[in-house]
This record gives C-alpha cells, sequence and structure tokens, in this order.
C-alpha cells in the first residue's frame, strides 16, 4: 500500500503526503464476496475500510424486528467509524451486497498513529465527526421513513 493509492480516495483528499504515508502502513487491499457480514453491530470495532468497488449495506437491529438497512454505499465511501470512539464496539452492522474490493485498516494501529502524532489525529478525528453526523442524519431520516410507512426506497 502506498501514500499515492490512499491519496486517490475522496475521504483521504487533500490530506499531506506524509500523513498519507503513515496511514499507509496500517492498510491493505481487501475482497469480500456478495452476502458476507463484513462487521456486526455490537461486536468489538478494530478496522476500517475505504471502499472502491461494490456496495454494502449498513444494517441497525431494530427490537422485535429483522435488521433495517439505514444506508447502501459504494465506491469512494468510508465504512466504519466506531473503531475510533469508545467502546470502540460495531454501532451498525455492514453485509457486502455486490463483491466489495477495499482498502481495509487496522484501527489499532491507527490509534497508535494519532496518538504519537495530535496532527494526524486532528485531521482523521475531524473527518471522521462529519462522517458521524452525516450518517447519524441519514439514520434519522431512514427511521422517520420507517415510523411514517414509506420506505423512502425504489420498488
Amino acid at each position: 500500500m502506498s501514500a499515492a493509492d490512499l491519496a486517490r480516495m475522496p475521504f483521504l483528499s487533500g490530506m499531506r503526503k506524509a500523513d498519507l504515508s503513515k496511514l499507509a502502513k496500517a492498510a491493505r487491499f481487501t475482497d469480500f464476496p456478495a452476502g458476507r457480514r463484513i462487521f456486526i453491530e455490537e461486536e468489538p470495532a478494530e478496522r476500517f475500510w475505504l471502499v472502491q468497488d461494490g456496495t454494502v449495506a449498513l444494517e441497525l437491529h431494530m427490537s422485535g424486528q429483522s435488521s433495517v438497512v439505514i444506508e447502501t454505499f459504494g465506491p469512494g465511501s468510508v465504512l466504519g467509524w466506531s473503531w475510533l470512539f469508545r467502546p470502540y464496539q460495531w454501532r451498525f452492522g455492514g453485509v457486502a451486497t455486490t463483491p466489495v474490493r477495499a482498502i481495509e485498516f487496522d484501527g489499532r494501529l491507527v490509534r497508535t498513529l494519532c496518538a504519537v502524532d495530535p496532527s494526524l489525529g486532528y485531521v482523521l478525528t475531524r473527518r471522521f465527526a462529519e462522517l458521524v453526523v452525516d450518517r447519524l442524519e441519514a439514520t434519522q431520516t431512514r427511521l422517520a421513513e420507517l415510523s411514517s410507512g414509506t420506505s423512502g426506497l425504489p420498488g
């Protein structure tokens, strides 16, 4: 994995080459077949992914019901923020809906890199905090649609 590989990913766009080089040490390419559960709600969160190809459904388990798809992510998307915030447990589940190619990061190593380099930690925390806000807004919208009886989804 190289800094140049990471620089092509929208989430990391504009980051310093030195920071991307540090992150590259915690990254590797990975693939998931369609139907593979990538992470499970409430289990330990130790990784995150930048999706290059394919789609992943983000799910939330609703009491007394099956899981509800909150959002679907495709190329350029970030999967996982729970690795950064205590208690380091998944808040949602994720399943590959098509074959997925992604860059996987070791979250524990990235947390260590951020502790050693507070500037890197600030940049990543800010980017992930914005991601969390976006995801929470999407979740709120989806749950409102479900409670009103409209799915908001075609078909």
